[in-house]
C-alpha cells in the first residue's frame, strides 16, 4: 500500500493513506496471456489427415507363443490366421491362450494403415472388456 507524507517540517509525522490500486501491471499481464492463448488455440485443434510413418525402434523380444491380432482395411479381424469378430474376440482369445492369465498375456496388434480408427478402437475395447491389458502395436520394420 502506498503512503503519502503530509506537511512539511515541524513535529507532524502523520501519514495519509493512499487506497488506489495501480492496475497497469495487471492489465499488461492479462493482455500478454490473451495474445498467448489467441496464438495457441488454433494449434490445439487437429484437422490434418495423418499417414503414420513406420516404426524405427528396436523390436522387443517376443514371448514364447505370441498372439497376433490382425485388422484389415475392410474391418475384418483375425487371431493368427483364424477369422473372428469383435463380438467374439474376447472368448476366442481366451480359448487361444488356454490357462494363461489374460491380464499378463501380451497381445500384438497388426493393422492396415488405412484401417478406420473406429474399427481399431472396437478391438481395443473388446480386449479390455475381456481382461487383456497388455497390448503392443506392430509397425513395419524400417531397418530391413
Amino acid at each position: 500500500m502506498a503512503a503519502k507524507l503530509a506537511g512539511s517540517g515541524g513535529g507532524s509525522n502523520q501519514i495519509e493513506q493512499n487506497s488506489e490500486i495501480n492496475v497497469t501491471p495487471f492489465v499488461d499481464v492479462m493482455l500478454v496471456l490473451l495474445i498467448i492463448f489467441m496464438v495457441a488455440a488454433p494449434l490445439a485443434s487437429v484437422s490434418v489427415k495423418v499417414d503414420l510413418p513406420p516404426a524405427v525402434a528396436k523390436a522387443s523380444p517376443n514371448p514364447p507363443k505370441p498372439v497376433y491380432i490382425s485388422i484389415q482395411k475392410s474391418g475384418e479381424v483375425f487371431i493368427g490366421d483364424s477369422s473372428t469378430s469383435v463380438d467374439t474376440l474376447g472368448a476366442d482369445l481366451k480359448t487361444n491362450i488356454g490357462k494363461r492369465d489374460p491380464a499378463k498375456e501380451r497381445i500384438f496388434i497388426r493393422a492396415d494403415k488405412e484401417t478406420l480408427y473406429g474399427d481399431f478402437m472396437g478391438v481395443m475395447n473388446a480386449l479390455q472388456d475381456a481382461g487383456f491389458y497388455s497390448v503392443a502395436l506392430i509397425g513395419e520394420d524400417h531397418n530391413k
